[in-house]
C-alpha cells in the first residue's frame, strides 16, 4: 500500500497549484487520506485530509479557506487545490492513509515519495 504524491513545481505568491495523490490498493469507507507538508528540519505538518466514505474535509488552520481536498473514488486519487499561495507553503507535501481521524503524521502510513512546491517571486 503506497501513495504517491504529484504536481508539484514553482508558483508565484497569489499562484494556485493542485497535487494529485494516487492511492494503491483498497480504500476503505473508514479511510482517510490526509496531505502533511515538511520543510528541512522539522517534522511533518498536517495540511488537509479527507474521509474516503462520505468525503468529510478536515484543514489545518494555516491553509484553511484557501486549500480545498477532494476525492475521485473512481480513480483512487485524493487532490489537493491550493490557492492564494503564500512563501511559507513552500515545503515538500506527502499524502499518506489514516485508519481513522488523526492529525499526527505517526498515525498515518503508506508514505510515497513527496512531491516539493516552491512559493517565491
Amino acid at each position: 500500500v503506497q501513495l504517491q504524491a504529484s504536481g508539484g513545481g514553482t508558483v508565484q505568491p497569489g499562484g494556485s497549484l493542485r497535487l494529485s495523490c494516487a492511492a494503491s490498493g483498497r480504500t476503505y469507507s473508514s479511510h482517510l487520506v490526509g496531505w502533511f507538508r515538511q520543510v528541512p528540519g522539522k517534522e511533518r505538518d498536517f495540511v488537509a485530509s479527507i474521509r474516503w466514505g462520505g468525503g468529510r474535509e478536515y484543514y489545518a488552520d494555516s491553509v484553511k479557506d484557501r486549500f480545498t481536498i477532494s476525492r475521485d473514488t473512481t480513480e483512487n486519487t485524493v487532490y489537493l487545490q491550493m490557492n492564494s499561495l503564500k512563501p511559507e507553503d513552500t515545503a515538500v507535501y506527502h499524502c499518506a492513509r489514516a485508519n481513522g481521524y488523526s492529525t499526527t503524521w505517526r498515525d498515518y502510513y503508506g508514505w510515497g515519495q513527496g512531491t516539493l512546491v516552491t512559493v517565491s517571486s
